[in-house]
């Protein structure tokens, strides 16, 4: 296992900067998934982690080896590190076992010593019976999990992913999120795992760096990220989130306080160190809206999507009608042009940036 030191990295392509002071500090066996828009600097930052792409300034680090910065740049071959690529990097010539072999015997290890260990991982990667068949004969999801039994094979203590599922079909993508938990609990490596997928990063990662436009947005947990984003780009990036303006926000310290949405009083989440504030934001999901029957603030249903359990309610709201999404549990008597009541039943008041641009 592995843990990576990610310091103030920059990368530039001529004069377009693509990482910018880019910090993680990554605990040894840890999933954590890369998440952001395209081109973002994501694919960038794995390319530079394992060493395809030399880094301008900054360093990274691999346990105490320092691998690029000061100087220094180790070849992407001696650094240990197995790659996932999206698209499985397999060589076609090559039969499964053959292909997840050929590492070890670049490696120098004997030939029973690879049969043995080829054995072993296709075993646990549920390719035993494939064994001979070359990557043409197999579907998407078998070849993933021929690239993630080559990794098995090497021994590699960090194991990046650049989008894996990106290539394959929707039913096959649940299928596989399993197996690279499963593969991160066998194998306990580190896992970097690059995706513009948020239900991927939510799914499979304890930790989650959201990028945009080269800089780390926040590092946090996925539920973290989805109850207390830090900024506006989180805010709105994950879980379908929406921001409105709230005044008179009183905090308790205790994490809560109060404000007014609207005119309606709500009860709304904040960080404890959060000071009072005649106007601030209020960051909130579609789930968070709610219908109410005794008093709440009048809105007016612009349009109903259906989505099988739930009905997603476009809504305008408040004097110059903002726009904003609710989801109604179905079946529900609603119908468009509708007039309804609806309250906030819970929302996060995002950190003033003024006051975070002083406090660094």
């Amino acid at each position: 296992m592995s843990a990576i030191e990610i310091e103030t990295v920059d990368k530039s392509f001529g004069k377009t900067s693509v990482l910018r002071g880019i910090s993680l500090s990554i605990r040894s066996g840890e999933f954590v998934a890369v998440l952001g828009p395209s081109g973002c600097g994501k694919t960038t930052l794995l390319r530079a982690l394992a060493g395809f792409e030399p880094i301008d300034r900054g360093s990274i680090r691999i346990g105490d080896t320092l691998l690029s910065g000061k100087g220094r740049h180790v070849a992407p071959e001696e650094r240990g590190i197995g790659v996932v690529f999206q698209s499985y990097a397999l060589w076609p010539h090559m039969t499964v076992s053959g292909n997840v072999a050929y590492g070890l015997k670049i490696k120098g290890l004997g030939r029973g010593e690879r049969e043995q260990r080829t054995a072993r991982v296709l075993e646990t990667v549920g390719l035993t019976e494939f064994a001979g068949r070359r990557p043409a004969a197999l579907s998407g999801g078998q070849r993933q999990r021929v690239a993630l039994a080559r990794c098995l094979a090497m021994d590699a203590g960090l194991v990046l992913l650049d989008e894996p599922l990106a290539n394959l079909d929707v039913h096959l993508r649940g299928e596989m999120e399993e197996e690279f938990a499963r593969f991160h609990k066998t194998s306990g490596a580190t896992m970097f795992y690059i995706t513009h997928d948020q239900s991927e990063a939510l799914a499979l990662a304890d930790r989650v760096a959201v990028m945009d436009k080269g800089r780390i947005s926040q590092f946090a947990s996925p539920s973290e990220l989805y109850s207390q984003p830090a900024n506006d780009m989180v805010a709105t990036f994950i879980g379908e989130g929406q921001i409105a303006p709230i005044t008179d926000f009183q905090p308790d310290r205790s994490g809560y306080g109060f404000a007014r949405f609207f005119g309606e009083q709500v009860r709304v989440r904040s960080r404890p160190s959060a000071e009072p504030r005649a106007t601030a934001r209020v960051a909130f999901h579609p789930g968070d809206l709610k219908l109410s029957e005794t008093g709440g603030l009048g809105a007016t249903i612009r349009r109903i999507t259906y989505r099988g359990d739930i009905l997603r309610v476009e809504l305008s709201l408040g004097p110059d009608e903002h726009t904003f999404f609710m989801n109604v549990p179905a079946p529900a008597r609603i119908e468009t042009g509708q007039r309804v009541a609806v309250t906030l039943a819970d929302g996060w008041v995002l950190p003033d940036p003024k006051a975070e641009e002083a406090s660094h």
